[in-house]
Order: C-alpha cells, then sequence, then structure tokens
C-alpha cells in the first residue's frame, strides 16, 4: 500500500475521500510534513496546543509516568497523577470548586456536567426540575446530550428527533440584552429549570463572537435566585485564552459547574475535567448507593494524560507563559486596530489570545459560506494552518509563536483582505 493512501480512515468534519497532508513532526508553532513544507499553525490545532508542539517539559512529564504507571481502573482505585492535577485545579479554578470528575474529552466533561446538575435535583427530592436553558448559537460537542444543548443546525439534523428539548435564549447582543434576559427569567419563573449552560463570553463554533460580562453576570444571578445550577463551558476558554486562566475570572458570580478539555493536556493527550462545588457534590454523599453519580470512563484519569496536565499547568501559570499570552493579547490589539473602516472587514472581536475577522459577503455570516474554501486554501498556500468558521477568519495561536511568526499570519491575512476587497479572489 501506498504510504500516503488514507483511504480507510475516515478523517472529521471533512468529505470522504480527500486528500490529507501527511505530518511527519511538529515543534513550537510549527508544522513540518513529508512533502516538506513548514506550516505555521495559526490554530493551535484545534485549540488544543496551547504550548506549541512537542514541549521538552511536558514530553518529559509523560515519559517518566510511562516507566511508572501508563493507566489503572479509577473505580476504587486512584494515582498521584490525578491526586496533583485535582489539588492544582481547585487552587486555581474559579469559585470554591470542592470535587473533580475526570472524563475524556470536552464533550463528555459536559455529559457529565448535564447528568450532574439533573441528578443533583433528583437526589434533593426535587424531581421536576428537569429542564435545561442554553444560549442560541451555542456548541457544546458532539456527542447527544452535548448536541442537544447545542444549536440545531445541519451539523445536528440527522439526529434531532434523538435529541432532548432544551431552553434556548436569545444571543445576548448588545441591542438585546434586556430582550435576552426578560426571556431567561420568564422560562426560569416556572420553577422546573434544572441548570444553565453557557460558552462564558465567547461563542467559539457560532463564529468566536463575544458577549458582556454584565449580561452574563444578571443572567448567572438571575438562575442563582431561582435555584438554578450554573454550568460554564470552559473547553475552549480555559487556561489562558482570553487573557485570564478562565473566562470565569472576569465574572463576579462563579459558576457551580465547570466543564474543561482541550488545552488541559496542552495538546498531547485527551483529557476531560467537569469541576463542581460542595453545594452539587453534597447531594451525591452517604452511604446510599442511590446517590452515587453512575457514570464513568475506562480511560478515567489516565495517568500519562495527567502527567501531561500536571506538567502544562505549571508551564501555564509561570511567568514567562503569562507574559506570552499578555504579548499575544497585545499583537493582536495593534493588529486589529490597523484594520478599522477595512472595507473587507464587517466586524473584528478580540478577547485575550483570540482575534476573529468577520469578512464582508453581502449575506449573512454563517459556517457554511463557501468562502471558507478559499480562505482555508489561500492560507495553506502560504504555509499557515487557519481554519475558518464560515467567513469568521480567527487567529487560536499557541502561547509560543513568536513575534516574526504572528506577523507573517497578520501579513497574510491583510493581502488576502486587499486581495479579496479588489475581487481576485
Amino acid at each position: 500500500m501506498n504510504e500516503f493512501d488514507t483511504k480507510h480512515i475516515w478523517h472529521p468534519y471533512s468529505p470522504t475521500p480527500q486528500e490529507n497532508i501527511v505530518v511527519d513532526r511538529g515543534q513550537g508553532s510549527l508544522i513540518f510534513t513529508r512533502d516538506g513544507r513548514t506550516i505555521i499553525d495559526g490554530v493551535s490545532s484545534w485549540w488544543v496546543n496551547i504550548h506549541g508542539h512537542c514541549n521538552e517539559k511536558i514530553s518529559a512529564a509523560i515519559a517518566e509516568q510511562a516507566k511508572v504507571l501508563e493507566h489503572v481502573i479509577f473505580a476504587g482505585f486512584t494515582h498521584q497523577p490525578a491526586i496533583d492535577l485535582s489539588e492544582k485545579l481547585l487552587q486555581i479554578l474559579p469559585g470554591k470548586m470542592s470535587k473533580i470528575f475526570f472524563s475524556d474529552d470536552g464533550s463528555t466533561s459536559v455529559e457529565a456536567a448535564l447528568k450532574m446538575a439533573i441528578q443533583y435535583f433528583q437526589n434533593n427530592g426535587q424531581v421536576d426540575k428537569k429542564r435545561i436553558i442554553a444560549i442560541d448559537g451555542a456548541y457544546h460537542g458532539d456527542t447527544f446530550g452535548a448536541m442537544s444543548v447545542g444549536q440545531r443546525s445541519a451539523f445536528t439534523k440527522p439526529f434531532n428527533t434523538y435529541l432532548f428539548d432544551v431552553e434556548f435564549i436569545k444571543f445576548p447582543h448588545e441591542s438585546s440584552e434586556q430582550e435576552t434576559l426578560q426571556q431567561f427569567e420568564e422560562i426560569v419563573k416556572n420553577g422546573d429549570v434544572a441548570a444553565f449552560i453557557y460558552e462564558p463570553l465567547l461563542q467559539g463554533v457560532a463564529g468566536m463572537r463575544t458577549y458582556s460580562v454584565e449580561v452574563l453576570s444578571k443572567l448567572m444571578g438571575i438562575s442563582n435566585s431561582a435555584g438554578v445550577l450554573n454550568i460554564a463551558d470552559e473547553v475552549m476558554t480555559g487556561f489562558g485564552r482570553t487573557g485570564r486562566n478562565f473566562a470565569s475570572d472576569y465574572l463576579p458570580t462563579a459558576p457551580d459547574i465547570i466543564c474543561l478539555s482541550k488545552g488541559i493536556t496542552g495538546g498531547y493527550l485527551p483529557l476531560g475535567v467537569t469541576a463542581c462545588n460542595s453545594l452539587v457534590s453534597n447531594q451525591f454523599e452517604g452511604s446510599d448507593a442511590a446517590r452515587m453519580f453512575f457514570h464513568g470512563h475506562s480511560y478515567t484519569a489516565n495517568p500519562l494524560a495527567c502527567a501531561a496536565a500536571n506538567a502544562s499547568l505549571e508551564i501555564l501559570l509561570s511567568e514567562s507563559c503569562q507574559f506570552l499570552i499578555k504579548n499575544i493579547a497585545e499583537q493582536h490589539a495593534n493588529f486589529a486596530k490597523s484594520l478599522d473602516d477595512h472595507p473587507a472587514v464587517n466586524k473584528i472581536n478580540q478577547i485575550g489570545t483570540i482575534l476573529s475577522i468577520e469578512i464582508k459577503t453581502g449575506n449573512e455570516s454563517t459556517y457554511f459560506d463557501n468562502i471558507r474554501h478559499n480562505i482555508y486554501s489561500y492560507f495553506l498556500s502560504k504555509n499557515i494552518l487557519l481554519r475558518p468558521l464560515g467567513n469568521i477568519l480567527y487567529i487560536l495561536p499557541p502561547y509560543v509563536i513568536t513575534n516574526s511568526e504572528l506577523s507573517c499570519i497578520y501579513n497574510s491575512i491583510l493581502e488576502f483582505l486587499n486581495e479579496y476587497k479588489n475581487k481576485n479572489i
């Protein structure tokens, strides 16, 4: 068989069959391909490689752990990497989280959070509190519970009849914040809502669109007053992406449950975390087996993944990494300012290390805008990996990206926008 033949591999979010670029290795912000190209990874390989590729500290931590314990059942057993990671996370998570539940990825961390919230009310005798509230445009993963609390779209169409009903409130644009708050108040006043799940301050897949600290704080306040649990999906926004360790750090009120994944291991190994406060965890304690949280995964708290996460957290919290995060945010802000009034740009959003540019197409912004094919291929031809969300072009780089690599991306974006404006693309 030809070594480049990948016809037996089913790639995600890709037509089958399609040609795929064969990657031999990575280093820092760079991907090195089989055919000799060097590509700048401008999206941290789906937002996970926060410290870049092949970080020596994380690699060494995994190698050392592999010599001691590769995996062990996590029901009835535990191990030091998981203990260390739990303690580290509880020290930096917003609010007073009390328990860490491990799973495999972002989607499963959301599944665990939803089940946790629903069973919380079952365990305390409020069996009628079952409804979930989410925000229009939400994306929380591709498993069934996560799809249910996400926007109904082409992604979910084949499965819509299998998804449970969710109350969706309007996305709180500046012009519709009051309407969103009123809608939220109307829904919760019936007393049957269990949880409000949201992507704090930034919806990723919906087009990197942001909303204000103030309106989210008000929504959470209404939620708390109505006895509704707040679930913050920080899978994408966690671990420094928004300029702070967590997007929830910008808010005066902490969530009851937090979902984590993506950057948690620095992009090395899959790992999900669902953290909760004592209000939630206390309802699962006691000798009654019926109060037990019936959820688990074969690779729960895998020691290698926990070792990677411990090393990644140590890097994240270092002064040098915090400087890099701040530098990217400043570089993004300067570049965004340079695009003010560019005729090809409709809107620019920036929060921390995330910069998004909405390109004018004459149509409503959508993930399925055909311009995404032109954008993707244009930048790949310049050896830059940017994977647009329809007509939303965004940069979400590893923290180790150099200023010269960032400049290369910025210059290429400006060239693209100018060519697009002149209808050369």
